[in-house]
């Protein structure tokens, strides 16, 4: 049997026998009390030491002696001080005191502490605070056992020794059961009539006949209790064992919820104090919701007992919720309680979610040895495609506990075989702030077949979900936001796919998001504060997305009809394909809208097309269609006949008005016989809005010849001073080249997007079509990973080439670029007013060799131009001015000058 695929069982068993004698032979540790020595043959270097206590004055005792011996011998020695009570070590020569706050969360504290335990290294004698002081930080006990068990086997690789407490009879037997099966010696401490007794549990590699039994603490020698009558006098007196072995929990969760469920269930919560209760709701709040003041308050005023109590009841396992299913519940909640709350319950669809908590997430990761990986990955300034897919690999050979594999089968069982979609809801995500757009996977599940086909389509996709914590893009985004050491854990949402089948496929009829803000003002005549909706037929994946050929409906709340384009080029700035699941073939798929509807028989299809008469666009009146006209995806009579746009404008300006902030909306929607609108509210999150400032205006004095570029349509507003790199992708060039090139384009960008940013210097990114597109040969298909340290992002156009922009505000690609304040400006080169300096790019030297001297062999496609060495000394300014829609990039002396972007704590331009 080859060494991948396992050892015998007898090699298995030998080479176990030969570590622990190995380990056994090891130089013996004293603990600085000899008869702890005796009763346990001393300790070895690599020990981790817990110790089960009534009082800290025991667990004192024990870490004094210990660090006052390792002082004495010249050992290095450290004390992990995290815990609220009284300190275990005093100040002392020899000793370093180091603090971390568990407060900011479990990945918070356990990545600290595993740089930590990395600085110091090897043979160092660690002292921790009360292990049972975080499960009241963190309100599960699961976490205590997840943190030792991931810093356990980092402390033995480094062969230091290690002393932990826990507080005797406040944890459930699986948590002391996780922590026994990973430390080497357990310790039971405890008080009996008077009398102190210490209980060894586990020693490891080491054995006598009396260490496993208790020992009564007196004098100089402690005897073990051999008496068995004495034996059972002593543990039939130990009522916390007794306890432990018949509860399944004490962590604060577990109590709050029992305390309240059992108040509600007995109908009895009229004859609790008001405030008591008050109390307890905010409490469980908190542990599902987090501590994020502003979804604090919210959560008190629009989640009920009820909901609360529906949450943890339809939750695997414990933790949090995330911020996706959070701003999901919020959202409904708020529409259902506002002054139109009759008329919305008729037309927002009841939802029947469920969560993996939080706490999953990392007992998958530490259970599966992949805890260390997310902190090495989080400390990386970079990672490869190729890179990321070894880690999605060892995130799908890992296994699930079998507690939570059995509530997945029931989670399974009660959705039968409905499509359900499992989508990350990550701590950090969806906050004010901080969107996460895209960074983190959602895995559609069609969810047919077997039971226990099904159930492992299911595993799968968490398992990708779990994984994209780790992708570059988030990991990228996460440093540029200085959340790359906070506290971020991977809950779960999983939903019901809202839709119908038609024929083998099933989807729903509308999908898309919405803004209370419209950014893209394309006529004076639209009210940006009324709202946009990017509207398509199928799952809502084609209008987050810049995908293939497509064009979602943009629909200016306030002047619904009106269209960014006009006569036939409605056709071609249209959506022709919809992305639906097949049945059948058990996946998602991508299908012509032509070939899906061709038998012209989907219900309500008048409602969404528009079809070709005569060589123009009409609209049906009847909802009979001649199917050899081609149809075209418009919307027409939906805008003009119901109230679909009326009503998502109305839950735009009601969640906005309570969350007092603008926010996106995604959501699906039906639309019946009558006109009569259901919406299923899928997501809520804060949207990010650029800053706008009167003080950016562009100079009236500017040369011609000093103009490389102009645009008349940008996102975002800012001045950029002294650009000394252009990095300039030639339209033509890059039409012309091979598949393979274009597919190594967005790496090569990625590449030269990291060497700028460690350089410190600001850069422009000029290239064909759409930044970001899925299909290469529409633009550059570059992640924000790759883009994130540019100053401007210049998408150039030429038709003739095939290459248009897409102004796509509400795509996550664009939401990246309004939250990082990048300038985004599309170029049409063959119009006059764009000012376009084709002898500058055309005849500038290109640089690429020096910055990368790799990849030379792309100057044909990629040119990178020091501005400097082109224009003779000068560098590049752009400046852009959203009120006016007018920017600029244009050439002049060097100044002392700085990257000017609007300071959103202090609102002024910095």
């Amino acid at each position: 049997m080859s060494i991948f695929h396992g050892e015998s069982i007898v090699n298995q068993k030998i080479n176990v026998e030969l570590k622990t004698l190995k380990y056994a032979d090891k130089e013996k540790i004293t603990s600085g009390v000899p008869q702890l020595d005796e009763i346990l043959h001393s300790f070895r270097l690599g020990d981790n030491v817990v110790w089960e206590v009534e009082g800290l004055e025991d667990y004192r005792y024990f870490a004094v002696r210990l660090i006052r011996q390792a002082i004495s011998s010249g050992s290095k020695c450290v004390y992990v001080r995290f815990a609220p009570h009284e300190p275990i070590l005093q100040t002392m020569e020899g000793l370093d005191i180091v603090k971390v706050d568990p407060s900011n969360g479990f990945d918070f504290f356990s990545s600290q502490v595993h740089r930590i335990i990395e600085y110091y290294g090897e043979k160092v004698y660690y002292v921790f605070d009360n292990l049972s002081s975080l499960m009241v930080e963190w309100a599960t006990d699961e976490l205590v056992a997840n943190f030792f068990k991931a810093t356990c086997p980092y402390l033995f690789e480094l062969e230091t020794i290690g002393y932990f407490c826990l507080t005797r009879g406040k944890h459930s037997h699986s948590t002391v059961a996780g922590i026994r099966e990973t430390t080497q010696v357990l310790i039971d401490y405890y008080h009996i009539n008077g009398k102190a007794y210490i209980h060894p549990l586990k020693v490891y590699a080491r054995y006598s006949q009396s260490m496993f039994l208790p020992h009564l603490v007196t004098g100089e020698a402690w005897e073990p209790i051999l008496d068995s009558s004495k034996a059972a006098t002593i543990s039939s007196s130990d009522r916390r064992k007794i306890i432990r072995m018949r509860k399944s929990g004490t962590a604060p969760w577990d109590t709050v919820y029992t305390k309240l469920k059992f108040h509600h269930d007995m109908e009895i919560l009229d004859t609790i104090p008001k405030p008591e209760i008050t109390a307890l709701k905010q409490e469980l709040s908190r542990m599902i919701i987090g501590d994020h003041p502003r979804f604090n308050r919210l959560a008190d005023t629009y989640l009920g007992l009820e909901d609360l109590l529906s949450i943890r009841d339809r939750m695997i396992g414990s933790g949090r919720i995330g911020g996706k299913a959070v701003g999901m519940l919020l959202s409904r909640n708020i529409i259902l309680a506002s002054e139109k709350k009759e008329e919305f319950s008729g037309i927002i669809e009841p939802h029947d979610s469920f969560y993996v908590g939080s706490d999953v997430f990392f007992t998958f990761m530490i259970n599966n040895d992949l805890f260390r990986l997310k902190i090495k990955l989080s400390d990386s300034s970079s990672m490869t495609k190729e890179e990321f897919e070894e880690v999605e690999k060892k995130f799908l050979e890992g296994k699930f506990p079998e507690e939570i594999v059995e509530q997945f089968r029931e989670l399974m069982d009660y959705f039968g075989q409905a499509p359900i979609i499992v989508r990350s809801s990550s701590l950090q995500e969806d906050n004010y702030g901080n969107a996460f757009a895209g960074k983190y996977r959602s895995e559609f599940c069609p969810n047919q077949g077997s039971p226990d086909e099904r159930l492992e389509e299911f595993m799968h996709a968490v398992k990708i979900v779990y994984a994209s914590a780790l992708n570059p893009d988030a990991l990228a985004y996460r440093r540029t936001r200085g959340l790359h050491y906070q506290d971020e854990q991977m809950a779960i949402l999983v939903q019901r796919v809202s839709g119908m089948p038609y024929k083998q496929y099933f989807f729903p009829a509308l999908a898309g998001v919405a803004f209370s803000k419209n950014l893209f003002q394309w006529t004076k005549r639209i009210d940006p504060r009324k709202g946009l909706i990017r509207l398509v037929f199928g799952l809502g994946t084609r209008a987050v997305d810049r995908v293939g050929r497509d064009y979602p409906r943009m629909i200016a709340v306030s002047h619904p009809t009106l269209r960014p384009e006009t006569g036939m080029k409605v056709m071609k700035y249209s959506q022709w394909d919809v992305d639906a699941l097949d049945l059948d073939a058990r996946k998602l798929i991508t299908i012509p809208f032509q070939n899906l509807a061709k038998d012209c028989d989907y219900p309500g299809l008048r409602l969404f097309v528009s079809v070709m008469n005569e060589g123009y666009l009409t609209d049906p009146y009847t909802n009979a269609i001649d199917c050899s006209q081609e149809m075209v995806l418009t919307f027409n009579n939906l805008i003009k006949n119901t109230k679909f746009v009326d009503t998502m404008g109305e839950i735009l300006r009601i969640v906005e008005e309570v969350y007092e902030h603008p926010v996106d909306i995604e959501f699906t929607a039906a639309v019946d016989q009558k006109g009569n609108i259901r919406i299923n509210i899928v997501q809520c999150r804060p949207m990010t809005t650029p800053g706008r400032s009167e003080n950016i205006a562009i100079p009236d004095d500017i040369k011609e010849d000093n103009i490389l570029f102009r645009s008349s349509m940008l996102i975002n507003e800012g001045k950029v001073e002294n650009v000394e790199y252009i990095v300039y992708i030639d339209p033509q060039a890059y039409e012309i080249a091979d598949m393979d090139t274009k597919r190594s384009i967005g790496r090569i960008v990625g590449s030269i997007n990291e060497k700028m940013s460690s350089m410190g210097t600001n850069f422009i990114l000029m290239g064909p079509g759409r930044w970001g597109s899925s299909n290469i040969e529409l633009g550059v298909n570059a992640t924000y990973s790759e883009i994130d340290h540019t100053s401007l992002l210049v998408e150039i156009a030429l038709e003739k080439a095939g290459h248009t922009p897409e102004v796509s505000y509400g795509t996550h690609f664009f939401q990246d670029i309004v939250e990082e304040e990048i300038i985004y400006m599309p170029v049409y080169p063959d119009m006059k007013s764009s000012g376009f300096n084709n002898a500058f790019f055309s005849n500038s030297g290109n640089v690429l060799k020096d910055i990368l001297p790799d990849h030379e062999r792309f100057s044909n496609v990629i040119k990178v131009i020091n501005v400097r060495e082109a224009s003779g000394g000068r560098h590049a300014v752009v400046i852009a001015n959203l009120y006016e829609q007018d920017a600029i990039c244009y050439l002049e002396k060097p100044t002392t000058g700085r990257t000017w972007k609007l300071d959103k704590l202090k609102g002024q331009w910095q």
